[in-house]
């Protein structure tokens, strides 16, 4: 479903120590919906770089929908139309501790300390996750996309009809760099500790919430302060267990930019949840959030749907079963990543992807409302 300024996403986490006692549960929290945010490249406090070394790699294709209307869009890597080489953008990943007073949750949640029950550690999980290892072989209605990072096999499927001539072709992250932690300290009436109301049946677990704006200011100045930030890296920045909030709850995740292309910076933010069956699991929004970012990264590649103003591939889907989210096994533990819509569903001609599918795992029967 699309919002003002975007779509919004919830991210479902919670904690799973035992004896850990549910917060109350607010009003906000009993009617909260899976939500993502994209915010538009000129938000309120997005600066556009100034004189940038460096620019994210990236390539400009246009389609005329089922109303014969021209979309223009810009996408992360190259054309697979002309191109047969791989791109690879570096990534930067940054955890931020979410601190909560007596007065609000007396509470940390904390990526960079969580030891999962596995006995892996949040962030090495994250890092060993398909997103980042080839560690998959993708095989989609019978055609084998290659063993390679999880939004890679999307694109690659995305533009099937020129990737299986321009076999070599692919769009990769590379191998993250993670930044020293960084530390935000919720006030009270910025945000408390709740009850995570995506829980299963049965599961004690809590969340913590914040406004989106406030947390998206606390962004800007991680930017800001991080020398390693540039326009030709992805930042990602990840919590545990946290809802952003914009009157209503639950947003997971959203990805943004400063400036417009060709220069801006992008980056991406998103939650790891804990919780066994809870919405947005482990991986689940960081799939979302980079998959939309590498189909529409500086949020600026206008469609023609009624509920999708912009090409965000990740939000036609979050409302499925799973929250969108397919299951893959990888060195014991079962990760969550969420399928994302190809570009025929948009109106471009579905024989562009894979089998002609409107999308990676054969989820969407149509084209988006308005095509």
């Amino acid at each position: 479903m699309r919002y003002p300024l975007a779509s919004l996403a919830l991210l479902a986490s919670s904690l799973t120590m035992s004896g850990v006692v549910a917060a109350p549960t607010s009003d906000m929290m009993r009617h909260a919906r899976p939500l993502f945010l994209a915010l538009p490249n000129n938000a309120p406090g997005h600066l556009a770089p100034v004189s940038p070394a460096a620019q994210l790699t990236q390539w400009n294709g246009s389609f005329v929908d089922h109303k014969g209307k021209t979309v223009n869009y810009t996408m992360v890597g190259t054309d697979p139309a002309t191109n047969n080489a791989p791109t690879t953008t570096p990534v930067l990943i940054i955890p931020i501790k979410m601190v909560y007073g007596a007065a609000n949750g007396n509470t940390v949640l904390d990526p960079a300390k969580t030891r999962l029950p596995n006995g892996q550690s949040l962030l090495s999980n994250f890092l060993g996750s398909p997103l980042f290892k080839a560690n998959v072989t993708y095989v989609q209605g019978g055609v084998n996309l290659g063993k390679t990072q999880y939004i890679d096999a999307f694109q690659r499927g995305n533009f099937w009809s020129s990737v299986s001539t321009n076999t070599q072709y692919h769009v990769r992250l590379g191998s993250p760099t993670v930044l020293p932690e960084q530390k935000i300290t919720v006030l009270p009436g910025e945000g408390d500790v709740e009850a995570n109301p995506f829980a299963p049946p049965g599961v004690t677990a809590n969340v913590g919430t914040f406004e989106y704006q406030l947390f998206d200011k606390k962004l800007q100045k991680f930017i800001t302060n991080l020398a390693e930030i540039n326009p030709g890296v992805l930042p990602i920045f990840v919590t545990k267990d946290i809802y952003l909030t914009e009157g209503i709850c639950c947003i997971g995740g959203y990805h943004s930019a400063n400036g417009s292309q060709p220069a801006g910076q992008t980056y991406a933010y998103a939650t790891y949840v804990d919780t066994p069956g809870a919405f947005s699991e482990d991986v689940s929004a960081f799939s979302h959030e980079i998959g939309e970012w590498m189909d529409d990264p500086f949020i600026d590649n206008v469609v023609h749907c009624k509920d999708n103003s912009i090409m965000e591939d990740g939000d036609p889907l979050e409302n499925n079963a799973n929250y969108g989210a397919y299951p893959y096994t990888v060195n014991g533990f079962t990760y969550n990543l969420q399928s994302l819509v190809f570009i025929g569903y948009f109106g471009a001609p579905p024989s562009t992807s894979v089998n002609s599918w409107l999308s990676f795992q054969n989820d969407e029967p149509a084209v988006c409302p308005g095509q």
